[in-house]
């Protein structure tokens, strides 16, 4: 059967009657304008679309109207990606330009960029009333977020272990005044009712933090079950064990759809110098006032960073945070632009030897 997509394009007039209608499937997994303004009903029709929930080694685990498949590797996507799925070839399917895009420097010596997630609306920063929290962590997902587009929350679990999780949500708020603080405990009806403003239906969340603040208590208390099996954290150091192996899409009651990430133990930024200047957009105003543009705000004459340290406007440890959020970033990008540039160097140069080789044999 063939299936008209045509109410999925923009500007037709079957996407907005008069009447609010039902969400389609395809809406109900996250699909919008800026997607469907990518393709003409051609394409729509003869490669259906469909979204990444999970990525496996056999494959990519993908879903659509009336689609429900394990598709070959092939394309080079994440979680959260939308493919209009090629039928004949799979491992031909094309990745559509994405609203949004976490990544990381992959762990390891060979810096290669690691993909997170994908087209992800809010991205929860999840961390624990105790010696999880640590404000440095949460600077680094919070420049992730900002870098990538997404509207950040930081989520602050398990109040229920704490006299007062006040001085934990003040300190959170310090960061950034844009980004919003919720306390809770993660058990029970609490996480619905208190992110249910982004968690509305089409959108697309994610939960992200370190092992054992709750990520997985959090998506089994959205989706209404225990799905997703949990973990004591060790008493002594507070730290969780792994529950979450890999980064699967879970639609929920209410009609979001939830990501839950496996614990990062190491966290490095790459590519991220905008999230970083915009969560530290105070300091790089001053920065802008400098004496000279290549001020590293130490010794130098005429630093406007130092003159405010020294009058007290701005916080030692903040500032200390800055720099070594802004010298990984540079040092990360420098890196991979460099492999990037060795890489295309070599792929020229085996060009060259084939072509060669193939006059040669004329």
């Amino acid at each position: 059967m063939v299936r008209d997509y045509s109410a999925f394009l923009p500007g037709s007039s079957k996407a907005q009657p008069a009447a609010a209608p039902a969400r389609s499937a395809l809406e109900a997994l996250g699909w919008r304008p800026f997607f469907a303004q990518q393709i003409d009903a051609t394409a729509l029709t003869e490669t259906p679309p469909v979204r990444v929930l999970s990525v496996h080694r056999g494959g990519l685990q993908v879903v659509g109207d009336g689609i429900e498949e394990l598709i070959p590797p092939g394309p080079e996507a994440t979680v959260g990606d939308w493919l209009l799925l090629d039928r004949a070839l799979p491992r031909n399917s094309r990745v559509l330009e994405r609203a949004s895009l976490v990544k990381r420097r992959a762990p390891g010596h060979d810096r290669q960029v690691q993909l997170i997630a994908a087209n992800i609306d809010t991205l929860f920063v999840v961390t624990s009333c105790n010696q999880d929290f640590n404000l440095a962590r949460l600077e680094r997902y919070l420049a992730l977020a900002f870098d990538a587009e997404i509207e950040p929350v930081i989520v602050l679990t398990k109040t229920d272990l704490v006299t007062d999780p006040a001085p934990y949500a003040a300190e959170a708020r310090t960061l950034s005044d844009r980004v919003a603080v919720v306390a809770l405990d993660a058990r029970g009806a609490a996480p619905a009712a208190a992110l249910a403003d982004w968690c509305r239906p089409g959108r697309t969340v994610a939960f992200v933090g370190s092992s054992g603040v709750g990520k997985s208590t959090l998506t089994n208390a959205l989706s209404g079950n225990q799905a997703i099996a949990t973990q004591a954290i060790r008493e002594d150091d507070a730290k969780g064990r792994h529950t979450t192996t890999h980064r699967e899409l879970h639609p929920v009651p209410g009609g979001c759809l939830l990501l839950d990430t496996p614990g990062m133990r190491e966290l490095q930024l790459t590519d991220a110098a905008a999230g970083i200047a915009e969560l530290f957009e105070d300091l790089e105003a001053l920065a802008a006032g400098c004496r000279f543009r290549d001020c590293q705000h130490e010794t130098e004459p005429g630093c406007a960073v130092q003159a405010a340290l020294d009058s007290g406007g701005v916080e030692p440890a903040r500032l200390a945070r800055w720099r070594k959020l802004k010298a990984e970033d540079a040092f990360n990008s420098a890196s991979l632009s460099e492999r990037r540039g060795k890489d295309r160097a070599f792929g020229k140069m085996v060009r060259g030897v084939m072509k060669e080789t193939s006059r040669r044999k004329r």
